[in-house]
């Protein structure tokens, strides 16, 4: 299937060795663009006493620095921050693909886009590198929180024998985020490319509230919500 193939947008040559560029990495490059043009608006001309947009803004990162501090204690200083930005880029990443031109045949007619633009989301190259910083980051915070000998004991709680099984638990927390964001905004992407083949007009706007900002919003809080507990786990401290 033609919509599944991640396609070579351009390639650039890095001592004599050819590096793809693909529309996974151009399409990210947009987001973050987006996201950073987003964040200078918004912060450019804040005032003393928030409303509107600001007051709206203002409440989301209280909220979210309050469920931080709750979460990660000392370290939410830098956390918080973190675990934001990834759901706004989840976030657009995921649901960028509503304002992708289509592929329309009606009537007779044909009307083939110049360019299309797809989730970088369903690239599974994008989701394991996003569940490999996550698992990064908790060990970096486990061993910052207990150092490598307090860390290393953790792994043989309860009992010496769960070390092997402890280990290899970092390994299907890494598979499992980087899978279930995968599976189903690929699986989501499928199903919307099937309905617009099918029905071009009318029924793709109905399922796009689903497949696209439904689907795509819950994957993101999905993947923090799992980011953050495993990182709130590594640096507490168990109680023996």
């Amino acid at each position: 299937m033609e919509a599944l193939e991640i396609k070579t947008i351009f390639s650039l040559t890095f001592f004599g060795y050819p590096i793809p560029i693909t529309e996974t990495v151009v399409i990210s490059w947009i987001v973050m663009f987006i996201l950073i043009i987003g964040s200078l608006v918004i912060t450019r001309k804040l005032k003393e006493i928030p409303s509107g947009p600001q007051a709206l803004v203002e409440t989301g990162v209280e909220s979210l620095n309050n469920f931080a501090k709750n979460q990660f204690g000392s370290f939410s200083k830098h956390l918080g921050p973190y675990l934001g930005s990834l759901f706004l880029f989840l976030l657009l990443a995921n649901i960028i693909g509503v304002v992708s031109p289509v592929e329309l045949k009606f009537f007779g007619r044909e009307f083939i886009p110049p360019f299309m633009i797809r989730p970088p989301t369903r690239d599974i190259n994008f989701t394991a590198a996003l569940a490999v910083i996550s698992i990064a980051l908790v060990l970096i915070c486990g061993f910052a929180a207990r150092g490598f000998a307090g860390w290393f004991k953790q792994l043989l709680h309860p009992l010496p024998l769960m070390l092997p099984f402890n280990i290899m638990d970092y390994g299907t927390r890494l598979v499992s985020l980087s899978l279930r964001l995968f599976g189903n905004i690929l699986g989501g992407f499928v199903l919307m490319s099937m309905i617009e083949q099918l029905f071009p007009i009318g029924l793709p706007m109905v399922f796009s509230l689903y497949f696209d900002f439904f689907d795509g919003l819950m994957q993101a809080g999905i993947f923090v919500f799992l980011t953050s507990i495993y990182i709130s786990e590594a640096v507490k401290i168990h109680e023996e």
